[in-house]
């Protein structure tokens, strides 16, 4: 029979177990929570952006820091973890600093917790965005993180981005391996694979977690939980309806464009008008034609002789 355990191995275990939990808990806070990215308003500029050391429009240093790894602006000496002690006394503004965190681009405080653990879990490590591929330092906004391919994302990009994020590339829900429909999508990749193709050798699957794309190994999501869509070209061969042989192509795309355009009553008005312009024209037009040849008809009875616009330049009469 097993031992049995004592009260000392029941309440190590039970402290392991807590400590496992805390730091899965830490490693899976939201990014937008995170203090080294909280939103900051400069002291100076009045402007709002990411939480920085140095303000991004104007570089003046803020008066209250905030820790990048615990979110402190004051220092309260309640324990001895402090690098520069100060007893009895409470630290605020570059007396509670010790450092600048070269990804997030913000204060650490002078905590040795802080100094010795922030630089390897900083979650803005390799932040740049997916879309305009900027990084911390070449913009001064926030960042955060797709809901669907957890890909990093700018506050000038994330709406587009998540609107557009859940359309394959492709045109079918089938697996990119074989005909098969596809149950598993990578929203990575953005393509879609049976669950035979979903099994890799170079990427295992965890237990209780959906299987890992076998392209990129990100963990894939099943496509009826999702409001995929599948890719739609609007100049090409699948714009238009199909034609009686079943071929469409750029002619119909220009038949359903003017089609669209005729059948717009703004369009109707714009013409009527266009047409109202041209009459009026030609009326006038007509009218000054009319008044030529009134004029001209006045002057057809008169003889001028023999000139030099008749074609008589060089005649010359012979004197008697």
């Amino acid at each position: 029979m097993p031992k049995k355990k004592t009260g000392a191995r029941k309440k190590a275990e039970n402290r392991r177990e807590r400590e496992r939990q805390l730091r899965a808990s830490r490693s899976a806070i939201d990014l937008a929570k995170h203090p080294c990215n909280a939103s900051m308003e400069c002291d100076k500029c009045q402007r709002r952006q990411k939480n920085r050391a140095f303000c991004y429009f104007c570089n003046s240093v803020q008066k209250l820091p905030i820790c990048a790894q615990c979110g402190k602006t004051k220092c309260m000496m309640k324990s001895s973890d402090c690098v520069i002690k100060h007893a009895g006394v409470y630290s605020t503004g570059l007396a509670m600093v010790g450092a600048i965190c070269d990804f997030c681009e913000a204060w650490v405080c002078h905590g040795r917790k802080c100094l010795s653990t922030h630089a390897c879990a900083c979650p803005l490590t390799d932040a740049e965005c997916v879309e305009c591929e900027r990084g911390v330092w070449d913009h001064g906004g926030r960042i955060f993180s797709c809901s669907f391919c957890h890909n990093f994302l700018c506050e000038d990009d994330q709406f587009e981005h998540q609107a557009s994020c859940q359309v394959l590339e492709a045109e079918t829900f089938k697996c990119v391996s074989c005909n098969r429909l596809g149950q598993h999508s990578c929203l990575r990749c953005k393509a879609c694979f049976c669950d035979e193709h979903t099994r890799s050798k170079v990427f295992k699957q965890e237990k209780g977690k959906q299987p890992p794309c076998p392209k990129c190994g990100h963990e894939t999501q099943e496509t009826k939980d999702l409001s995929m869509s599948t890719r739609s070209l609007k100049f090409g061969r699948q714009t238009g309806g199909e034609e009686g042989d079943g071929a469409s192509g750029y002619d119909t795309y220009w038949k359903n464009l003017s089609s669209d355009k005729y059948g717009d009553p703004g369009y109707h008005e714009e013409e009527d008008e266009e047409e109202e312009a041209e009459d009026d024209e030609e009326e006038e037009d007509e009218g000054g034609k009319d008044s030529d040849t009134e004029s001209s008809d006045l002057f057809t009875s008169l003889n001028l002789g023999r000139t030099y616009a008749s074609g008589y330049a060089h005649y010359e009469e012979q004197e008697d």
